[in-house]
């Protein structure tokens, strides 16, 4: 792959090139611009190298891409604060899957991402897209010529994009469940709120970074537009002196221990709703997005099954929505019942 695009690059840039140095593939320019190419299968080789703009061909086959971009690539970047570009068919959930997905977080502004299927290409006559797609397999068609991410076999989540046609909606008259899934600097908070009526997903928010007086004002802000009966919240170390507060103000709402036990049979009934196309999702990039890269691992040790998300992505809206669905499927009408200085914690544990 090095060798074909350093020999598409002395074509193009023939007419302003001053001096090639083939051995270490050199190109210096006229303007005093320098071109290095460099084959990641030795990240390290471009280790204090600085330069303004970093292009990986390819990235999605790039088995190392995680490591070589966090270790290698991304310090070369750092003295003329440069920026990096990724080119590649979506092959698989891997690395360039992760950092496409930052680009359609508006959260991350430091990113952003596109996907151009083969039709956008002047150069490719549409007639010959038109008969790869009569001669290909659907999923070979749909990943080479339109670009797509497809669904991971080994994922947990099937069917995501089919049932991720919703949008959020203003309040009418129904009965609401919510789920709470708590964070604070690297990972997010997220709440969901779902229509027992139908199983659909009305309304989310996510935000971190924020203190948690902030957040649980946030989460006062949406209990109060939707007034669900119950919200499922993650109890799990910092959610339990959230929980009390918010029930000691009266919100409906119920700790959720999240261990090895109860975690399994959480998902698994959320991704059977998916499957089986008894919700709908919000079309929102990120909720999509870490619910398509969602997996499950198995112990060898104990034989049980792990479920999270791959290295480097976020699973806050995942977890977020399955407390949701849990709330509207398995949650009761809950008052706080206050006694002294101190409400009775009520928790839920489903063991």
């Amino acid at each position: 792959m090095l060798e074909e695009v350093w020999r598409d690059a002395l074509i193009a840039l023939k007419p302003v090139i001053l001096k090639v140095n083939v051995q270490v593939k050199r190109i210096e320019l006229i303007t005093g611009g320098i071109l290095d190419f460099w084959s990641l299968e030795n990240a390290d080789a471009a280790r204090g190298r600085k330069y303004a703009r970093v292009v990986v061909d390819e990235a999605a086959m790039v088995a190392t891409l995680q490591q070589d971009w966090q270790e290698a690539i991304r310090p070369t970047l750092t003295d003329y604060e440069g920026s990096a570009w990724f080119f590649s068919t979506p092959k698989g959930m891997t690395f360039f899957r992760v950092i496409w997905n930052l680009g359609q977080d508006p959260l991350r502004t430091e990113w952003a991402s596109w996907q151009m299927p083969t039709v956008t290409n002047p150069y490719i006559n549409p007639a010959e897209i038109e008969s790869a797609r009569l001669e290909l397999p659907e999923r070979a068609f749909e990943q080479e010529y339109l670009a797509l991410f497809l669904e991971d076999a080994g994922g947990v989540f099937r069917g995501v994009r089919k049932i991720a046609t919703g949008k959020i909606l203003q309040p009418y008259p129904s009965r609401f469940g919510a789920g709470i899934d708590w964070g604070k600097s690297n990972d997010f908070t997220f709440i969901s709120v779902f229509d027992q009526a139908n199983g659909k997903m009305v309304d989310f928010d996510r935000f971190n970074k924020i203190d948690w007086f902030f957040q649980r004002e946030r989460l006062k802000t949406m209990f109060a537009k939707w007034k669900p009966f119950v919200g499922m919240a993650e109890r799990n170390s910092i959610g339990d002196p959230n929980i009390e507060a918010l029930q000691r103000e009266g919100l409906p709402i119920v700790g959720f221990d999240t261990t090895a036990t109860s975690k399994p049979p959480l998902i698994e009934s959320w991704g059977l709703a998916i499957e089986r196309g008894q919700t709908e999702l919000i079309n929102d990039p990120v909720i999509v997005a870490e619910h398509e890269a969602y997996e499950r691992t198995v112990s060898t040790v104990t034989g049980r099954s792990r479920y999270g998300a791959p290295e480097g992505m976020h699973d806050d809206s995942v977890i977020g929505a399955a407390l949701g669905w849990h709330a509207i499927t398995q949650g009761k009408v809950f008052r706080a019942v206050v006694g002294g200085q101190r409400p009775v914690v009520q928790s839920y544990n489903p063991r």
